[in-house]
């Protein structure tokens, strides 16, 4: 969505999620290595979903003890600010979805082209929003896979 700029097209993703999923509360925990209170604390509700904020992220960066917890984390608000932001200076639970299939080696590239694909086709309907990503990539992949 931020991506194309194009906001009124939530319904129907093309991904689905796996039965047994553990909760946003769970996968912020392992991916932290925080407490459930300090996470339950931390947990909000922003545009639509539960998030954390960032200054939560970085004050865990600065303090945890463990470096791999804190590549972690770094690595965990990256995705959420830079890549798939959505509500502005938090990360949100789909980000936290996103790298926990990461870190179990499950890649997430097909699902995130064909919800691109589907979006653009979904606003070139409608007549609004705009590709504001690399779209000569994205043509180029779509010749090398169809």
């Amino acid at each position: 969505m931020a991506l194309l700029r194009c906001s009124k097209f939530q319904i129907d993703k093309v991904y689905s999620r796996a039965v047994n999923m553990p909760t946003f509360l769970k996968k912020l925990m392992n991916i932290t290595g925080m407490s459930e209170q300090w996470v339950t604390v931390r947990i909000k509700q922003k545009e639509g979903s539960k998030c954390i904020p960032w200054k939560s992220l970085k004050d865990s960066i600065l303090t945890h003890p463990e470096v791999r917890k804190k590549v972690d984390v770094f690595a965990l608000s990256i995705y959420g600010l830079v890549i798939f932001p959505k509500a502005l200076g938090h990360v949100d639970e789909a980000v936290t979805d996103l790298f926990d299939r990461l870190d179990k080696r499950v890649t997430p590239i097909l699902a995130i082209l064909a919800e691109t694909f589907r979006l653009l086709s979904a606003c070139r309907k409608v007549g609004e929003g705009r590709f504001i990503g690399c779209a000569q990539l994205l043509l180029s992949w779509f010749h090398s896979h169809f």
